[in-house]
C-alpha cells in the first residue's frame, strides 16, 4: 500500500519559509484545486452567464530542505503547479486542552505549470523590447 497524492492547481499566497532549531528549512503554501460543481442528476452546474460552478477546495502544502528552498524562491501567488507527494495527518492539544486535528501534503516534488505573475510580466516586457529591434 502507498500514500500517494498528485495534485495540480493554483497557489493561494506567497509562499512563507521557517527553520526550526535543527536548522530544517520548511516551506508552506496553500495550493487550490477546483471540478465542476454538480446538480443531483450529475450536470454540471452554470451560472446565470453560463459559465460552469466550480467547487474549490483548498491543501495545505509543506516543503523542506531543497524542494522547499525552490519553492520559496520561485513560487508565486496565482501560480498553477503541481505537486507529488503523501497524505499527512497531526492532533494535538491546544492552549484550552482540546484536542485538534490537521491534515497536510508532504511535498516530494513541486512541478510548476506556469511562472509567476512576476516572470510573466518580465517575459513580456523582454518581448516588447526585441520587437523594438526589429529593422522594418
Amino acid at each position: 500500500m502507498q500514500n500517494l497524492v498528485i495534485l495540480a492547481g493554483n497557489v493561494g499566497a506567497t509562499p512563507e519559509i521557517r527553520t526550526t532549531q535543527g536548522g530544517t528549512k520548511i516551506t508552506n503554501f496553500s495550493l487550490a484545486t477546483s471540478r465542476p460543481k454538480r446538480d443531483q442528476d450529475g450536470k454540471t452546474m452554470k451560472d446565470g452567464e453560463g459559465r460552469r460552478v466550480e467547487d474549490t477546495e483548498w491543501h495545505r502544502i509543506t516543503c523542506f530542505n531543497g524542494v522547499g528552498k525552490t519553492v520559496a524562491q520561485y513560487v508565486e501567488k496565482g501560480q498553477k503547479v503541481m505537486v507529488r507527494g503523501r497524505i499527512h495527518y497531526t492532533r494535538w492539544t491546544d492552549d484550552q486542552n482540546i484536542e485538534r486535528y490537521g491534515v497536510e501534503i508532504i511535498a516530494d516534488e513541486v512541478t510548476f505549470l506556469s511562472y509567476g505573475k512576476s516572470r510573466q510580466e518580465r517575459q513580456g516586457a523582454a518581448q516588447d523590447d526585441e520587437a523594438d529591434d526589429v529593422p522594418f
